[in-house]
């Protein structure tokens, strides 16, 4: 089935779903070409937006959980992109140590790594799981849903190398974003590949950085197809160590969510789109209590406000300043079940190795989907339905709607390793 989407089958969307089909030799090519420039992150996730009018992502994640939502059928390609990605940074490999996020872990997380303990598995690697958590003391076997069981161990830091007892690996996968900071016990490893790298981390990483580089990779394809880049990249800026608590900053938050709605205002005019423009307010590093909140109207801060009220309301620890950033909102029009619902592209390497919809009953679609109460629907990537159909009316094909998603996910992909290269702190400075 093709997603339900509410706009017009003759759409906006389908027009730029045939110039994507159109330009698929000449796409791919410039994929690779691009691929022989630069390094792809080792594994990551895309979250993307169908507006009808146009289709970008909301969010790139480098250290991708959720791999247990992605169906049966599409293990055989995630394996074999494994495999290639394996290959690339270290062929001899054997052994693979796995690093997940530390605290308590809920059963969906903890089907995540069983699925990339078995993808690694199949890719030929020997894998553990080693947590950095100072809190785990010693092996810890943990029981899942389906009746399963992994083995958390803590990890041995040796002069040079991590590893465990009886376990010496010659890479280390992070699953953790290091969103509480870079521990010790991962800091200066050379003789193993540590993946992705630490300045992947939040830490290091922000979300302005990436979608900048984003934008230039859209204008590039946008170009390449002949489409008006927009139409795929969400326009945004940002706000430095804004300071909730004291009132510091939320000028400048205001001045931003103006110029960023009046951009928005003009294309929605040069189009003809009659909805209500948005844009939504979110941390610029990692995450923030104030979550993300939708603002429609630069004068209108009032949920903003009220937000921020409810967080610093007799509370003992100060609110801490932050990094924001404005982006503009980008609709869903896709259902599922009649149930607001956004594509989640899977990218292993430079492949796209699947996905799912997200799928929030109780959010409209103007809404964050990523919150209690959302389910998992694979996307439908069956009988190699990952190669599109020329010549098929759009809207009317699985395989070439999920092309597109695909184009964009791999997109954001090749803006996270132009991101990347920027922020690594051993790269050469040329003069």
């Amino acid at each position: 089935m093709v997603p339900h989407l509410i706009t017009a089958l003759t759409g906006p969307i389908n027009e730029l779903e045939q110039r994507v089909l159109d330009s698929m030799p000449a796409i791919e090519r410039w994929f690779r070409l691009e691929w022989m420039e630069h390094t792809p992150p080792f594994y990551s996730s895309v979250d993307i937006r169908n507006a009808g009018f146009k289709l970008s992502p909301v969010d790139t994640n480098l250290f991708p959980g959720g791999w247990n939502n992605l169906s049966g059928e599409m293990l055989p390609l995630a394996v074999q992109a494994t495999m290639a990605a394996i290959e690339k940074i270290c062929p001899e490999a054997r052994n693979l140590l796995v690093i997940p996020e530390n605290g308590v872990h809920s059963s969906f997380y903890l089907a995540n790594l069983l699925q990339l303990q078995r993808l690694f598995n199949m890719a030929g690697l020997n894998v553990r799981l080693g947590s950095i958590d100072p809190a785990l003391k010693k092996a810890t076997t943990l029981a899942l849903q389906n009746g399963e069981t992994l083995t958390l161990e803590p990890v041995l830091r040796g002069k040079r190398r991590l590893g465990l007892k009886d376990f010496d690996p010659c890479t280390i996968l992070l699953n953790n974003d290091l969103r509480a900071g870079v521990p010790g016990i991962l800091e200066e490893i050379y003789e193993q590949y540590l993946l992705p790298p630490l300045h992947a981390g939040w830490p290091t990483r922000r979300k302005s950085t990436h979608f900048k580089a984003y934008e230039e990779v859209a204008k590039r394809l946008g170009k390449l197809m002949g489409v008006d880049p927009w139409l795929i990249n969400p326009l945004f800026d940002k706000c430095a160590d804004v300071d909730l608590a004291r009132d510091q900053g939320m000028d400048c938050l205001r001045n931003q969510i103006d110029v960023v709605l009046t951009k928005v205002r003009r294309k929605y005019k040069e189009y003809g789109i009659k909805e209500k423009p948005f844009v939504v307010v979110k941390a610029d590093h990692g995450t923030h209590e104030l979550g993300i909140v939708t603002v429609r109207d630069a004068k209108d801060t009032q949920a903003l406000c009220d937000r921020v009220q409810s967080l610093t309301q007799g509370r003992k620890a100060p609110l801490l300043p932050h990094d924001f950033m404005v982006q503009e909102g980008v609709l869903t029009q896709e259902r599922v079940n009649d149930a607001v619902a956004e594509p989640v592209v899977y990218i292993m390497d430079r492949y796209v190795v699947g996905g799912f919809y997200r799928v929030h009953a109780g959010r409209g679609i103007d809404e964050s989907l990523n919150a209690p109460g959302s389910d998992y629907v694979p996307l439908a990537f069956e009988h190699s339905t990952q190669l599109p159909q020329p010549g098929v009316k759009p809207g009317a094909s699985v395989p070439n709607r999920f092309y597109m998603y695909g184009v964009v996910g791999r997109l954001a992909t090749l803006a996270a390793s132009y991101e990347l290269e920027a922020t690594d702190p051993e790269a050469e400075v040329y003069d």
